[in-house]
């Protein structure tokens, strides 16, 4: 974090990145002096709402933020700027994107919980775009140009009030994590138990209801877009629930993959299998007037488990990351595509696309045994026509892809050469 007295007093000549949070509710022009070398702009966390038409200077910027402000429109000059790709305005109260606020090159839109009824159809026409969060907005429906952003592979548009699938989005050719949760179009009525599905209603196992008063919490474990898992011991002892458990506390009513509730029934839908996280229990209680306390209790999983992957950087957009010298022998890999294989069928066939299918989200063990979870994307797709769901089911398959993909790069070098290399690298189509 950069201050503004360090800004003004030419301390900050020369940098490439800049973070400004200072309740600030007018640009300091100081930051044009920083044209010749800027390329990050942070301004998130002010009161902003407006950019200066003298921006369009700032011709090396590449990245954006202005989340937690007080913009009502996307700046127009954000249209001007030459080599800018990423643009982040979360949490604002946007209601216009005008035609020519979308930087030619751009590749990354992140306008997450704004008041956008519409976007311009200039949207469709930015041919590297990869990566576009919409959710928690008020879109009723999607430019028709989007069918051809054939480079966008992740989509966010859970918590609109899309009325029906947007198709120009189901034929993307390189469409891979697809996020649609919360639409009037994926409204369906639940019962508790599994026997029986049909077009607009869903049978699903549930899991009992508690207190949050019934646990403590303990030790944040992580956290994501939609919530935070802690280690947590029960206050009484009991006899439903193992001793060691993890509660997930969803963040707020709309996160930037959706709705908490759509999260969870997600999760029950699915239901049990070995390489999923287990969900045991949930706590859905009024808070007023500060509205819903909503938690899912999970058995806890064992310390041998470690991350599989670390989370997209700004480079790599949607791909995965992997901590340096990070390497696994094939045996490895072979063991955990094959339980992703088969989660991946499991999902399917309950009709619920996890649509964030990422090493990241994955957790393993020195013998390459998996445990799957963060369905803070996931949609259930039965009340879609059976062309629509099993275009589904192809999108979803390119992020398996993707995930094999990614795991063979950081493969052992001795391993590359071997059959079961070979095998799995044709597993990708």
């Amino acid at each position: 974090m950069h201050t503004l007295s360090q800004l003004r007093s030419g301390e900050l000549a020369g940098i490439n990145q800049l973070k400004l949070s200072e309740n600030l509710n007018t640009f300091p022009v100081e930051i044009l002096t920083l044209a010749n070398s800027l390329e990050i702009l942070d301004l998130s966390n002010n009161a902003l709402s407006s950019l200066p038409d003298e921006l369009a200077q700032m011709t090396k910027l590449k990245i954006i933020f202005a989340s937690q402000n007080k913009f009502e429109h996307l700046p127009e000059v954000l249209g001007q700027l030459p080599n800018l790709e990423m643009v982040g305005f979360k949490s604002n109260q946007i209601k216009q994107v005008a035609e020519h606020s979308l930087p030619a090159q751009l590749r990354w839109l992140i306008l997450t919980d704004n008041l956008i009824e519409t976007l311009p159809n200039s949207l469709g026409v930015r041919p590297r775009l990869q990566k576009l969060a919409l959710a928690g907005n008020c879109l009723t429906e999607l430019p028709q140009t989007l069918t051809h952003a054939h480079n966008l592979e992740l989509v966010r548009i859970s918590a609109n009030k899309l009325t029906v699938c947007p198709e120009q989005l189901l034929n993307l050719p390189n469409l891979a994590w697809f996020a649609f949760a919360g639409n009037p179009f994926t409204t369906v009525k639940l019962t508790t138990c599994i026997e029986s599905k049909s077009e607009n209603h869903v049978e699903v196992k549930t899991v009992p209801y508690v207190s949050s008063a019934s646990y403590t919490l303990g030790k944040v474990l992580g956290q994501g877009a939609s919530g935070v898992i802690s280690k947590a011991h029960w206050n009484t002892p009991q006899s439903l629930f193992p001793d060691d458990i993890a509660v997930k506390v969803f963040k707020g009513e709309v996160t930037s993959d959706g709705y908490p509730q759509d999260e969870l029934q997600a999760c029950l839908q699915v239901g049990k299998h070995p390489n999923l996280v287990e969900s045991l229990a949930q706590v859905n209680e009024d808070l007023n007037p500060e509205g819903k306390y909503l938690a899912l209790i999970m058995s806890l999983i064992p310390e041998s488990y470690q991350n599989l992957g670390l989370p997209p950087c700004f480079k790599s957009c949607t791909r995965d990351t992997f901590p340096q010298d990070f390497s696994l022998s094939i045996a490895l890999i072979k063991n955990i595509v094959n339980q992703m294989q088969d989660v991946f069928a499991h999902l399917h066939k309950n009709q619920v696309c996890h649509g964030d299918l990422y090493a990241h989200n994955t957790l393993f063990d020195a013998q390459g045994n998996i445990i799957f979870g963060d369905f803070g994307a996931a949609t259930s797709y039965q009340m879609l026509t059976p062309a629509q769901q099993e275009k589904v089911q192809q999108i979803e398959h390119r992020a398996l892809n993707h995930f094999i993909e990614d795991l063979l790069s950081v493969c052992d070098e001795q391993d590359r050469t071997s059959e079961e290399f070979t095998t799995l690298k044709n597993l990708i189509s």
